[in-house]
């Protein structure tokens, strides 16, 4: 017995430990809704009050009816005895309406408060997931925070409200019934407490378990939406078909499924069989307590009203005492996955503004990448490791390497997606670190290696490189002619106000290629300082490569570019061309003087070069 207790004064302490978000919760759903909370809350309070009520008037008809017929005469009663009856049961009728309309009412309220909590919950976490630094995007445990975040998001916090609601209602329905029944024999209400605790026990064990089990299989199920993603979405849809996977992966989800589903149940088996024991332990006080209210009214301590008051008082107060327990218990356990929510808004970002920022400069001078070493989290290997490079204001330069040289990591730490962990980047000699992100970014448009498909007309495709300044159709257009994007927007069904993508009904899709030169067409619009390409032609054709090429340099002209690229046809365009290997620059050159150096971009063109030799008729 004393092993039980140590272990319900154990959940106790963790219980009151969850308490202060419960405070976070209820501020939050304040903040989101202040007039329904309000109103939800007045509700609560008379839905508590009139039971307790019709508890009274029950005893109150049930003597008033005894003493009708005591006083009738032949059985039969007349108008003046039975009109207090008649008009107590039309006060009782009228509180069981109030009750409904009252239960009606707070359903709705309920409805309305749970949307708004709901959106602006999902509102935080937006804005959460999109502030945090890249890096979190490279942690597991990030994205099992996130996971569960989302999750609880969109249900605890209004199943807390829902706890606290009913913990209210039935408390105040409770002190009031305690009120009942004290007049009859003061513990009494002792009993109704005595007899729900192994409830609560019960309830307390299996919150524990069913939240202890919630953090350990969160990969699991992780893992299990990654396999219904790739079940249903259209992106791995070519592939599942074509090398007939989607047996393997279904078989990959089932199994998942199965083990957590045997574990769910194993969980509400056990709590089953421990709630049946508790409510027999409830059931024999109930007895008890009845046995002795009878004995009393044979004794003629109580009245038939006051047997009917009491079995109702007793009964209810029972079932309220189990009902307010196990909302506490269910508070505890949405204010432990409550924590999952609120850990996730507290991530703090590692890139942030300097507290006495610098003003950006007009890349008049240079860019210079100096001593650059970078790792990215969780990673033992270097990106960069002594990385050096200048870029002149206004020139075209190429960085060309094998796959893993380091030549995207370049760019992230240019847009400062992530600070370097040795050296620095400086911009006519102010780092990066010293002026605002916003700055650094307007600084800078970029054509990602993988950029995004936006479903949205191929107007606004383009236009979301720079919403900010309000692009007009006309300076959309020339943006898509500069991208050599203009042709295949012309054929659309309905030119620049086509929707694109198949995510929303009515869309069109485009070829890779296509999709390719409208979002080059969304880095050109902006017109920042400096033009970042990564393999901006990898999906080009031959003739669409050629004709691009040609224009480039007019389209970057008083700016200063930076392509990354695998394509010789594009890196010899440039001004001057970056080899890079392992994280450092290891040639430079222009095109002509790295082949004269018969060095690694050298042996890289002659090969290409013999290949091209081979092929050809």
């Amino acid at each position: 017995m004393s092993g039980q207790a140590t272990l319900l004064r154990q959940k106790l302490r963790k219980f009151w430990k969850q308490l202060p978000y419960i405070g976070r919760t209820l501020r939050l759903v304040w903040v989101a809704a202040p007039r329904w909370m309000l109103s939800w809350l007045l509700l609560l309070v008379l839905s508590g009050t009139l039971p307790a009520v019709a508890v009274i008037l029950t005893r109150e008809v049930v003597d008033s009816l005894v003493v009708a017929l005591e006083r009738s005469e032949a059985g039969v009663p007349d108008w003046n005895t039975i009109q207090p009856t008649l008009l107590l049961v039309a006060v009782m009728v009228g509180v069981i309406l109030l009750t409904e309309v009252a239960k009606s009412f707070s359903g709705w309220i309920r409805s309305a408060l749970a949307e708004a909590v709901k959106d602006y919950i999902s509102d935080l976490i937006h804005q959460k997931s999109t502030e945090v630094d890249l890096g979190f995007y490279e942690s597991p445990v990030y994205f099992d925070t996130l996971y569960r975040a989302r999750f609880d998001a969109q249900t605890r916090p209004i199943a807390l409200m829902e706890n606290l609601g009913t913990l209210v209602q039935n408390g105040v329905t409770l002190i009031a019934m305690a009120g009942i029944l004290i007049p009859y024999a003061w513990w009494l209400p002792l009993v109704l407490l005595i007899s729900t605790l192994p409830a609560f026990y019960v309830v307390l064990e299996h919150t524990m378990r069913q939240h202890r089990w919630r953090m350990r299989v969160t990969p699991l199920e992780r893992r299990a939406e990654y396999y219904n993603w790739l079940l249903t979405d259209a992106q791995p849809a070519m592939e599942l078909r074509l090398f007939n996977l989607a047996s393997t992966f279904r078989s990959y989800f089932q199994s998942i499924r199965k083990r957590l589903r045997r574990e769910q149940v194993a969980l509400a088996r056990a709590q089953g069989f421990a709630e049946l024991a508790a409510s027999g332990a409830a059931l024999l006080a109930t007895a008890a307590a009845l046995a002795w209210m009878m004995w009393r009214a044979v004794q003629g301590a109580f009245s038939l009203g006051d047997l009917a008051l009491f079995y109702q008082a007793f009964n209810g107060g029972q079932s309220l005492m189990r009902s307010l327990l196990r909302s506490i218990g269910q508070i505890y356990s949405n204010t432990l996955f409550l924590e999952n929510l609120f850990d996730f808004l507290a991530l703090e970002r590692q890139i942030v503004d300097p507290v006495d920022p610098q003003p950006a400069p007009r890349l008049e001078d240079a860019i210079r990448f100096e001593g650059l070493a970078f790792r990215y989290p969780g990673s033992e290997r270097y990106a960069l490791d002594g990385f050096d490079l200048e870029v002149p204001a206004g020139q075209v330069v190429a960085l060309v390497g094998a796959n893993g040289a380091g030549k995207s990591t370049v760019i992230k730490l240019l847009c400062r997606f992530y600070d370097p962990d040795e050296g620095g980047i400086f911009i006519d000699g102010c780092d990066l670190r010293e002026m605002t992100l916003e700055e650094v970014r307007q600084l800078i448009t970029v054509l990602f290696q993988q950029p995004m498909q936006y479903s949205a007309t191929a107007a606004k495709n383009i236009a979301m490189g720079d919403l900010q300044a309000a692009p007009d159709r006309a300076e959309i257009a020339r943006a898509a002619e500069a991208a050599g994007a203009a042709a295949p927007i012309a054929r659309l069904p309905e030119g620049y106000d086509t929707l694109l993508g198949k995510w929303l009904a009515g869309g069109t899709d485009l070829s890779v290629g296509e999709w390719q030169r409208l979002s080059l067409a969304r880095a050109f619009l902006r017109q920042a300082q400096i033009i970042v390409l990564d393999e901006p032609t990898s999906a080009m054709d031959s003739w669409a490569e050629t004709e691009w090429l040609s224009r480039f340099r007019e389209l970057a002209a008083g700016r200063t570019a930076i392509i990354i690229t695998h394509r010789f046809t594009t890196a010899m365009r440039a001004d001057a061309i970056h080899v890079m290997e392992e994280g450092k620059i290891v040639e430079s050159g222009t095109h002509h003087e790295l082949l004269a150096l018969q060095g690694r971009y050298a042996t890289s063109w002659q090969a290409q070069i013999a290949e091209h030799e081979v092929l050809s008729p």
